[in-house]
């Protein structure tokens, strides 16, 4: 582990119920862990010290999403124009996610709209984009697991 923190099996499961609900109370974590809440801040505090754990978050539930339309958008870049198109990528709200990938793409953007005529227009305004020599998307029907 980069980190140089190692985890044990409760710091899996903790990391797992953070996961399903970061809003769990404290004494209910410890329960279920079956730990002390002394021991439990402690876990917390060298998980985050470690950068393991990043910050706590909303997942946005199934009458959020089900108003929305999400898709993935690969792109090549030109040659050297890599960091430049991820810093373009940065500033449009629409795109949720911007990962580095190997292959015949160089990047993978997750993107989020309203509706189709949303989304067609973000898939043109970032094609447009200095330094993208192509791109391939492809519309999300459903989400099947999301941890």
């Amino acid at each position: 582990m980069q980190s140089g923190v190692r985890l044990d099996e409760t710091d899996e499961s903790l990391l797992a119920l953070l996961r399903r609900d970061a809003r769990l109370p404290i004494a209910q974590l410890a329960k279920e862990l079956t730990i002390p809440r002394g021991q439990l801040y402690s876990r917390l505090a060298r998980l985050e010290e470690a950068g393991i754990v990043a910050g706590y978050t909303v997942r946005l539930g199934e009458a959020y999403a089900a108003g929305r339309i999400r898709a993935h958008m690969m792109i090549k870049t030109a040659p050297r124009w890599h960091r430049e198109v991820e810093s373009a990528l940065e500033h449009i709200a629409r795109v949720q996610a911007v990962h580095a990938i190997s292959g015949e793409y160089d990047i993978i953007a997750m993107l989020e709209a309203e509706d189709s005529r949303h989304l067609n227009d973000l898939i043109d305004d970032i094609g447009i984009l200095e330094g993208i020599e192509r791109t391939s998307t492809s519309v999300i029907l459903a989400t099947k697991l999301e941890r």
